[in-house]
């Protein structure tokens, strides 16, 4: 079982708080372990221990806390123009690169190479969007107050800290990086212990794009290293994606320090099929959509909820789905499945389909891992899963689906409330009334209809309940980490503002390109 000890208490030298915890950075965060995991390059495709790193020094890690603080000093202030030339720079770097990058993601984490490249892909396709759309984002906000100039100005808050995982080591960094360093942000990234060259690559493509020195540094630390990072006055905020447990270990810390945070946790996300669904596509989909990362996603389906009038149908069609996946070398483009990240991760997975079974559950297909080289798990499907089976609260980090059958709606969406969880939601029906329902009543953050739940850049992104808070992507996402700072300007007579006047205009360089996409300015001005 996954957990974090934590104990609290004063720091009698420094005046402030300490959480010592003793964990490591795993699958989907933090996890109790001695000793402590290293950092190092394992294939999981086939065991082989490819590159260790060391853990960088105190010394060291103090070195570039000090270059963030002085690169944020002067980056804040480069023209949001400059940046957005940076930002494509990196963009069209990614794709040149996409081979090799792909390559290093399956190396590392076992993903299907296919997967890998549509992650690098997506990653350009995030710097684009910010490179596009941050002077619209960041354009101030004029209130209609009864002074006579009133206004939002967004502004960058310093070196951010990211905790990320290692199922999406790429994308998962990006959605962070790219919307943080067009707002003049500085990222701090502490990647997963087991995918430190994904990691290493992501620094060395945001300086070769052009970004100042410093502004984005990938720091191979020990876990028991976060609680000093996140401790020292330049980090000023923190984004964690993982598990709850890292959540718990991390927010509690920021909380403590009153330093803003966002939490993407776990996710148990409920897939609900009614009778009026397209069944052949629904079908189709609930295989891609719990096999996505080699079933490794938070945001994957994980239980299948089904109207009872097509539950027999849709079973069928399920198991034959999930047993037609080829599992096998994550290298070949013909692979669908490939192995799970770590051994633990097998371990984990093949513990928590022993112990439902144990409690009552059936497997109908699959339920073992694969014998040899590799952490390889059969695509799997358990039924009749009862509530006192431990894995009916949990989140399932492997291809493996719970299978329900329910009556009617209500049933429905009852079942897919029933979890500690709240990140995401599939729901297929073509009936208006059910899809109405469904949208008002799902408790999650994303709801999708007749479609799988994925990330987009245009869309907030994040969850309820355990599975976190704050957003990631869009404006949402953006603004997580600015400053909305309120700006008053009382004039001395008590003459009404006139309609047209444009209360900031007096920030405003003469030689400012009206048309520039990229001038915040301009932006207030256009839309």
């Amino acid at each position: 079982m996954r957990f974090a000890i934590c104990h609290y208490g004063w720091d009698q030298d420094s005046g402030v708080h300490s959480c010592y915890t003793r964990v490591r950075l795993s699958c989907t965060g933090f996890v109790a372990s001695e000793p402590r995991m290293a950092i190092e390059t394992i294939n999981p495709a086939d065991g082989t221990l490819v590159k260790t790193f060391p853990a960088l020094t105190t010394e060291a890690v103090q070195q570039r806390l000090a270059l963030a603080a002085e690169a944020f000093a002067s980056f804040r202030r480069v023209p949001l123009a400059h940046r957005a030339l940076c930002m494509r720079k990196l963009a069209s770097t990614l794709e040149e690169e996409v081979e090799d990058l792909a390559a290093l993601i399956t190396l590392e984490m076992g993903k299907p190479i296919l997967a890998a490249k549509a992650e690098i892909v997506k990653c350009a396709a995030v710097c684009r969007y910010y490179a596009e759309h941050a002077a619209l984002i960041l354009a101030p906000e004029v209130v209609q107050t009864e002074r006579n100039h009133s206004y939002i100005k967004w502004e960058p808050l310093g070196p951010i800290l990211a905790v990320m995982p290692w199922n999406f080591p790429f994308w998962q960094v990006f959605r962070f990086l790219a919307p943080a360093l067009m707002a003049g942000n500085v990222g701090l990234l502490k990647p997963a212990q087991n995918v430190p060259q994904c990691s290493l690559a992501i620094e060395s493509l945001v300086r070769r794009a052009g970004f100042p020195r410093g502004t984005f540094q990938t720091l191979l630390i020990e876990v028991p290293q976060v609680e000093a990072v996140l401790n020292d006055r330049r980090v000023v905020a923190v984004t964690v994606t993982g598990s709850e447990q890292a959540g718990r270990a991390i927010g509690a810390q920021a909380g403590w320090l009153i330093k803003k945070s966002v939490m993407e946790l776990g996710g148990s996300d409920p897939f609900i099929v009614m009778a009026s669904a397209d069944l052949e596509l629904a079908v189709t989909t609930a295989v891609k959509a719990r096999t996505v990362a080699n079933g490794q996603s938070c945001i994957a389906a994980k239980r299948f909820i089904v109207a009872a009038e097509i539950y027999d149908e849709f079973e069928r069609r399920f198991v034959d789905g999930m047993e037609m996946l080829r599992v096998g070398d994550p290298m070949r483009e013909s692979t669908d499945v490939g192995p799970l990240a770590t051994v633990k991760i097998l371990e984990g997975v093949e513990a928590q389909v022993k112990a439902a079974v144990a409690a009552g559950a059936r497997v109908l297909t699959g339920g073992e891992r694969l014998h040899g080289k590799g952490n390889y798990f059969e695509p799997t499907i358990l039924t009749n899963v009862p509530r006192t089976a431990p894995v009916f609260y949990e989140e399932i980090f492997g291809p493996v689906a719970m299978l329900f059958r329910v009556q009617n709606i209500d049933e429905a969406i009852a079942l897919a409330n029933d979890t500690p969880f709240g990140l995401g939601a599939s729901a297929w029906t073509r009936d208006p009334a059910e899809q109405q329902r469904l949208i008002a009543e799902m408790e999650c953050g994303t709801v999708f209809l007749n479609a799988m739940v994925a990330s987009d850049p245009q869309l907030p992104f994040g969850g309820i309940k355990r599975s976190g808070h704050g957003r990631e992507l869009s404006a949402a996402g953006m603004r997580e980490f600015l400053n909305a700072k309120t700006v008053v300007i009382a004039d001395q007579g008590p003459a009404e503002p006139e309609p047209d006047r444009k209360p900031i205009v007096i920030y405003e360089p003469a030689d400012r390109d009206p048309d520039d996409r990229t001038d915040p300015y301009a932006a207030y001005r256009n839309r």
